[in-house]
């Protein structure tokens, strides 16, 4: 008996073929020869292969020629001589196991393909009920074009579609002239809808605004681009300190801007330029010659009165600029003074004065504090100590500090061109916190910097160069 196998080409069935499976059937062909035949759907292709076809075709197309060459030997061994021998039994059950591990193959094959199949049709059969969903969702209907109304803007009312609910009940109501239906607005009028969007007009009402602080204070939010003003002319002027007075009582207005050169160990010589521009040009419109010689660059302007360290103590002067003398003096209790709890960047800067909204403060450090910031609210006219805090900042660990409505801010680095304001200290609540605020050192050598409020400005003095920074302080 000769076997004859026959594999058709697979076709994806979908819609109403997609209830085939998988087939087998035998036959005699036109000559009486029995003929098998195998049809697979297959959800991997969409028609025939051409040619060779896909690797999955061409794995069956390798077994069944396999299958074949078995089928072949087990028909021969039947039919030829001395089948019934013992030593072809062995060879036949071989061949028999193994074909019949190639059916179960084939079987196994069929039935991954099958729920493959099973699954694509459900794919398909979820995106046509899908697509089905869309075509009959209807369209949204139009917007009315809007028509100014006023007496509907200030009846607060809108219409909607139906006559019989409530709301047309008050719109048809007469209004205070007698006259009914003064509210309809004919826009809104539609006759092919059976519903009508409900039409609202809404208005940004702000926020109330949060109550300002009559001193002007707040917090330190941001610090601007650095503005230079002057360069100094000779090595004297490398470090520095320059001034406005941001609550003038002198005959010399707040335009007047003040400035000293502190490189030196007899630091007299204090200049005055009517204002910025004269100052830019370096045309000094008053030279003074002050009594004792400056300490470094701590020194500040209040009330008509300039505020400096003696050299070489930790004396506090007051100079007052109309009768260009000294008014006040007082030792500051144990502050370190010549180089003993100098900012980072040295320069004997062991007490720096300043002033802000609040007044006149000093900051420096003492024996008991160990070197930790020391600030004290001083006097403007006796130089005493009303009150003092001490800090939990190590004085030299930052390169320079100013007051901005009774808070302490640090400088990081006096060096680096991108440095930040890492510290602020606040002397109504007693606590320090670390914050993050960008500053540049724009020459790199920043040895003075002061606040000044009535200008909402920083002053600096950075490597022979007189430079400004605006400031934004608000509430955080």
């Amino acid at each position: 008996m000769l076997l004859l196998l026959s594999l058709c080409a697979c076709t994806l069935l979908l819609g109403s073929q997609a209830q085939d499976r998988a087939s087998m059937w035998r036959g005699n062909d036109g000559s009486g020869r029995c003929q098998y035949s195998f049809t697979v759907a297959s959800p991997g292709e969409a028609s025939c292969p051409q040619g060779a076809g896909g690797p999955e075709l061409e794995g069956l197309k390798t077994r069944l020629g396999l299958l074949e060459a078995l089928v072949s030997r087990l028909a021969a061994g039947e039919a030829g001589p001395g089948s019934t021998s013992s030593g072809s039994a062995p060879g036949l059950r071989d061949v028999l196991d193994q074909a019949v591990g190639e059916r179960n193959l084939l079987r196994g094959e069929k039935q991954r393909l099958e729920g493959e199949l099973e699954a694509l049709q459900r794919r398909v059969e979820d995106m046509r009920k899908e697509t089905e969903k869309l075509r009959n969702r209807p369209c949204p209907p139009q917007r009315p074009p809007q028509t100014h109304n006023p007496a509907l803007q200030d009846s607060g009312l809108v219409r909607p579609s139906g006559g019989s609910s409530a709301m047309s009940h008050l719109m048809g109501r007469p209004n205070s002239q007698g006259n009914t239906g003064s509210l309809r607005d004919p826009a809104w009028e539609f006759s092919g809808p059976v519903f009508q969007e409900m039409k609202a007009e809404v208005t940004e009402v702000p926020a109330p605004d949060r109550p300002e602080d009559t001193s002007g204070c707040g917090q330190l939010l941001s610090v601007g681009e650095p503005v230079v003003h002057r360069k100094a002319d000779t090595i004297a002027g490398k470090y520095g300190v320059w001034m406005q007075d941001p609550d003038a009582v002198s005959t010399y207005g707040p335009s007047m801007v003040w400035r000293i050169d502190t490189v030196g160990s007899d630091v007299r010589q204090l200049f005055g330029y009517e204002d910025m521009e004269q100052l830019s040009k370096g045309f000094p419109s008053k030279v003074m010659l002050l009594p004792e010689a400056v300490e470094s660059t701590g020194a500040t302007l209040y009330r008509g009165s300039l505020y400096y360290q003696r050299r070489r103590s930790r004396t506090i002067l007051r100079y007052d600029l109309s009768s260009e003398s000294i008014a006040a003096r007082r030792d500051l209790p144990h502050a370190g003074f010549h180089g003993q709890f100098p900012y980072s960047w040295g320069g004997y800067t062991d007490i720096d004065l300043a002033a802000d909204e609040g007044g006149l403060w000093a900051v420096y450090s003492t024996s008991k504090a160990k070197g930790a910031i020391v600030i004290s609210k001083l006097d403007p006219d006796t130089l005493e100590v009303k009150r003092s805090w001490e800090t939990n900042i190590r004085k030299n660990s930052v390169a320079n500090s100013f007051m901005i409505c009774g808070k302490l801010y640090t400088v990081a680095s006096y060096t680096s061109p991108n440095t930040t304001i890492n510290h602020v200290y606040d002397t109504e609540t007693g606590q320090s916190k670390a914050v993050a605020i960008p500053f540049k050192n724009k020459f790199r050598y920043t040895s003075m910097i002061d606040y000044n409020p009535a200008q909402k400005k920083l002053l600096a003095w950075d490597n022979f160069h007189m430079i400004s920074y605006d400031t934004r302080v608000g509430l955080p």
